[in-house]
C-alpha cells in the first residue's frame, strides 16, 4: 500500500485519499484554471476592496451567500462526485465554490509551512523545503521573503489561489508533534519570519493565512485539550506571535484551532476573535476554521468565525435557518460574507487568478539548499573538528539515519509527497493498522547524504553502515579516520514525542561510535530539540533539522566548509525534561464514568477515532510569561543549548555599544570577525525590564544579521520599537511602558551578551 500524505488537515493512506478526491482531471474540463473575471459595477479596480465587496453583495442570493461561508462536505467530499462544483476542485478537502455568475472565484486551499502539500494527491511535483525549524534558525527575514515567493510561485502554477501557512503556535510544550511546523519559541522572532513570507505570498495574488489562533501547544488531545492561560501571557507571547504577523503581512485569514481557550473553544471565543483579533488588532480578513475543528452554529458565527472548513454541518442549512430565524442578524451575515469578498478582491485572486505552469523545479532546489545551509546550526566543534578537509582524509564511516537513502521529514498535513516516493517503506505490522500508519509512517525526500559526502570526498572510501547494531557500527568506526552519525526524530501532526529523547537505540549507537572513533559527528534531523547524553564524547554536532530536497547538498556542504554555519536556535535545548516547565507530557485521561469520551460535531466516524483521542482535560501553562528561554532565566537553569546559539567557523567580537531613547531605542554596537575566514553572525539584543514590570530577566527585542569578511568590523544599528518595551495591562485591557531604569544587552544568544547598558524610560 503506497503511502501518501495530504488529507487537507490530516494525513492519510492511500486507500483513504483515494475516497477523498474529486474525479475530474486538474487541468481537464474541470476548468480548475478557467477565468471568472468579475462581472458588474465591482469589477472597477478603481473602487476600494470593500467598496466592491459590498456592491457583490448587493446582488447575491441568500444561498449564495452561505455557499462562502463552509466547505464541500464530509458527504461530497467521500463521494468522488462526477459533477457539479467539486468537480473544480484540486482536492475537495481544501475547496469552496465560488459564484460564477458573479465572477467570484473558487477557493483552492492548501498546506504550504515545508513546501506545497496538497498537490501530492494529484501526483504534481512541488519542492519539499525544510521544516520551519530550520527557516526560524536562519534569523533572516530577507530569506523569509524569498520562501514566500517561492511558495507562491508554485501555489499559482498549480492552481492554488490560498495558502495555509504560515504556523507561529509558541513552542510551550517541546515534545508537541507539530513543533518542526513552527518558528520558534518567542514572538517577535516567529512574528516577524512569518509575516515577512506571507507579504510575499500576498504580493503574488494570493489569499495568505496564519495559524492556529491561538494556544494550540500540544497534538495529543487537541481536539479536547482546555488550555489555561492569563490574559496577559497570551498577549505577551502567542497572540503577540500573531499581532506581528499580520502586521508585516496584511495576510487575509487567521485559521482557530481546536482547543479550547480558558473554557471556550478556539473557534467560538469572542474574546481572541473579536475582541483582540477583529478588534484590537483591527484585521479585516475572515477567521477560517481548522479542518473540522466548528463546534456549533450560532455561538460560533457570533463569537467570530466566517468559514468552518471542511464540512458544512454548522455554516451550511443550520446556519441559513439561524439567519432566516433571527438567530444569527443578516448584518452578521453579510459581515461574514463581506470579509471573504473584500480578502478576495485585496489579494488580487479575483483580477488575477492563478494560470496554470510547469513549477520551476530548479529555483525549488535552490531555495531548499539555501534555507538548509542558513538554518543549520553547528551545535559543537570541539578542537576544529569541522570543515573536514577532503585532501587529508582517507576514509569515511557514514552510520545510521538512513543516510544512504535520503532525510526526514515532518509528517501530518504539511507532509509534501516525495518525488519518486517514499524510500523507507514503513514496516508491515503498521500498515496492519491504518489508523496508525497515518500518523507513524516515517517518509524521508530522496536527498541522499551518503552521496553528498562521497562527492565531496572522492579520494577517501566511504562506507556505510545501517546502524541498528552498535557493536558493527562501532567496529567500521574504528577502522576508520572519521566516523559521522546520522540521527534521526521523526514529528507528525497527530501525535506528540514521548519524550524528547532520540527514539530507538540512536543514543547507544552514537556512544559506541563515539567510544570508537574520537572523530565522531553527530548530523541531526530532529523537529525541534533533543536530548544528548553522549554530547562530552562526541567531536562536533550538526543540527540539521528536516532538510528537504536538497539537503544531502546542504549538509555537505556544511560539514566540508564550502559553507560557513551560521544558523541560530529559534527554541532552546534542555539538558534533560526535568528542566522543561512541564515534565510530564499532559496527557488526556483514560475514559472512564468520570471522563467519558466525548463525541464532536464536525467529524465523519472513521476521522473522529483520529481527532478525538482522549476525555476533555486542561493543560495549565502556569509559566504564563516565562515561555522557552524566559523560563530557563527565570529559574535559573543552565540549557543544554540556549535560544540564539550557533557556533561558526570564524569568531566574533562586540563593542561599543550605545543606546538612544525616544520613540522607542535606537541600540548602536561593533562586530569585528575575528577569525581567518568570512562569515555571517546574528547579532541580537536583548532587554531587561525594570522590576515593577514583573517580567521575565529578558525578552528579545530586534536582531541583525550581519555579513563580514575575515577581519572585517562594521557597525550595526538595531531600532527597537514601543511594543517591545511594553507590557500588557490586563486592568487597562491596554500596552503601556513601565517607568524605571532599563538594561540593554547585546551579544551571539540568549546567554553570550558581553555588552550591557542602562536606559532610563518614561511610562507611557
Amino acid at each position: 500500500m503506497k503511502y501518501v500524505c495530504f488529507m487537507g488537515k490530516m494525513a492519510l493512506t492511500a486507500a483513504v485519499v483515494l475516497t477523498l478526491l474529486p474525479a475530474a482531471g486538474m487541468y481537464g474540463q474541470s476548468g480548475l484554471f478557467q477565468s471568472q473575471q468579475p462581472k458588474g459595477p465591482w469589477s472597477n479596480k478603481s473602487l476600494s476592496p470593500d467598496q466592491r465587496a459590498d456592491l457583490v453583495i448587493a446582488q447575491m442570493t441568500l444561498d449564495e451567500k452561505i455557499q462562502l461561508l463552509h466547505g464541500m462536505g464530509w458527504q461530497t467530499i467521500m463521494a468522488q462526485p462526477e459533477s457539479g462544483p467539486a468537480t473544480r476542485a484540486i482536492t475537495t478537502l481544501g475547496f469552496i465554490p465560488g459564484v460564477p455568475r458573479l465572477g467570484i472565484p473558487d477557493l483552492q486551499m492548501s498546506d504550504c509551512v515545508e513546501g506545497i502539500s496538497g498537490a501530492g494527491t494529484k501526483g504534481r511535483y512541488t519542492t519539499a523545503l525544510p521544516s520551519a525549524e530550520a527557516m526560524a534558525a536562519a534569523w533572516d527575514p530577507v530569506l523569509s521573503y524569498e520562501i514566500g515567493t517561492m511558495i507562491g510561485h508554485e501555489m499559482r502554477s498549480l492552481g492554488f489561489n490560498m495558502s495555509l501557512g504560515s504556523g507561529i503556535n509558541m513552542i510551550r510544550e517541546p515534545r508537541n508533534g507539530r513543533t518542526f511546523e513552527y518558528k520558534g519559541e518567542d514572538p517577535l522572532l516567529a512574528g516577524t519570519l512569518a509575516g515577512q513570507e506571507l507579504k510575499a505570498e500576498k504580493a503574488l495574488h494570493l489569499i495568505t493565512d496564519v495559524k492556529h489562533f491561538v494556544a494550540n501547544d500540544q497534538d495529543v488531545g487537541r481536539t479536547t485539550v482546555n488550555s489555561v492561560i492569563s490574559k496577559r501571557a497570551l498577549r505577551e507571547s502567542d497572540l503577540l506571535a500573531f499581532q506581528i504577523a499580520l502586521r508585516e503581512s496584511g495576510a487575509g485569514a487567521v485559521m482557530c484551532s481546536y482547543n479550547r481557550i480558558n473554557g471556550t473553544y478556539a473557534c467560538e471565543n469572542p474574546y481572541t476573535l473579536t475582541d483582540v483579533l477583529k478588534k484590537d488588532l483591527g484585521f479585516k480578513g475572515f477567521v477560517i476554521s481548522d479542518w473540522g475543528a466548528t463546534q456549533s452554529t450560532v455561538k460560533a458565527a457570533m463569537a467570530g468565525l466566517d468559514v468552518e472548513m471542511p464540512g458544512n454541518d454548522s455554516f451550511g442549512d443550520p446556519l441559513k435557518k439561524a439567519v432566516e430565524s433571527g438567530d444569527v442578524p443578516m448584518e452578521r451575515l453579510n459581515e461574514m460574507v463581506h470579509r471573504i469578498l473584500r480578502t478576495e478582491i485585496d489579494s488580487g485572486i479575483v483580477d488575477d487568478p492563478p494560470q496554470p505552469e510547469s513549477p520551476d523545479v530548479m529555483r525549488g532546489f535552490e531555495m531548499a539548499q539555501k534555507i538548509e545551509e542558513r538554518g543549520a546550526v553547528l551545535l559543537k566543534n570541539e578542537h576544529g573538528q569541522l570543515p573536514l578537509h577532503a585532501a587529508a582524509i582517507k576514509s569515511i564511516a557514514v552510520i545510521g539515519g538512513h543516510a544512504d537513502v535520503g532525510v526526514m521529514s515532518g509528517g501530518g498535513s504539511s507532509q509534501v509527497s516525495p518525488a519518486g516516493g517514499n524510500p523507507v517503506p514503513p514496516p508491515p505490522e503498521l500498515l496492519m493498522n491504518p489508523l496508525a500508519a497515518i500518523w507513524l509512517t516515517e517518509v524521508y525526500q530522496r536527498s541522499v547524504p551518503l552521496k553528498g559526502i562521497e562527492d565531496k570526498a572522492r579520494g577517501a572510501q566511504v562506507k556505510f553502515d545501517p546502524g541498528t547494531d552498535p557493536a558493527a557500527a562501532a567496529a567500521l568506526a574504528r577502522s576508520s579516520q572519521v566516523a559521522i552519525v546520522f540521527a534521526v526524530q521523526h514529528e507528525s501532526e497527530g501525535i506528540d514525542l514521548k519524550n524528547l529523547s532520540l527514539p530507538g537505540n540512536q543514543d547507544a549507537l552514537i556512544e559506541a561510535v563515539a567510544a570508537a572513533n574520537p572523530h565522531t559527528i553527530v548530523v541531526l534531523e530532529t523537529g525541534g530539540a533533543v536530548l544528548m547524553p553522549w554530547i562530552d564524547k562526541v567531536s562536533a554536532v550538526v543540527e540539521a533539522w528536516y532538510p528537504g530536497i536538497r539537503g544531502s547538498e546542504a549538509i555537505a556542504n556544511i560539514l566540508f566548509g564550502d559553507v560557513n554555519p551560521s544558523g541560530k536556535l529559534a527554541l532552546t535545548f534542555p539538558k534533560s525534561e526535568a528542566d522543561i516547565p512541564h515534565p510530564v507530557h499532559n496527557d488526556p485521561p483514560k475514559p472512564d464514568a468520570t471522563h467519558p469520551m466525548p463525541k464532536l460535531p464536525g467529524f465523519p466516524g472513521f476521522v473522529a477515532m483520529l481527532m478525538v483521542n482522549g476525555p476533555f482535560f486542561d493543560a495549565v501553562y502556569d509559566e504564563g510569561l516565562k515561555v522557552g528561554y524566559k523560563w530557563y532565566d527565570a529559574e535559573n537553569k543552565t540549557p543544554l543549548f540556549p535560544f540564539g546559539y550557533g557556533l561558526s567557523y570564524t569568531t566574533y567580537a562586540y563593542s561599543g555599544l550605545q543606546v538612544q531613547s525616544g520613540k522607542g531605542l535606537e541600540v548602536s554596537f561593533k562586530v569585528r570577525n575575528t577569525g581567518k575566514r568570512a562569515g555571517e553572525e546574528i547579532a541580537q539584543v536583548y532587554l531587561t525590564l525594570p522590576a515593577a514590570a514583573q517580567e521575565p530577566p529578558k525578552r528579545l527585542v530586534g536582531w541583525s544579521k550581519v555579513v563580514l569578511a575575515a577581519g572585517e568590523e562594521k557597525n550595526v544599528t538595531v531600532k527597537v520599537e514601543p511594543l517591545f518595551l511594553s507590557i500588557y495591562n490586563e486592568d487597562k485591557s491596554a500596552w503601556e511602558v513601565v517607568p524605571g531604569e532599563y538594561t540593554v544587552w547585546a551579544g551571539g544568544s540568549s546567554r553570550d551578551l558581553p555588552l550591557s547598558a542602562p536606559v532610563k524610560l518614561e511610562g507611557k
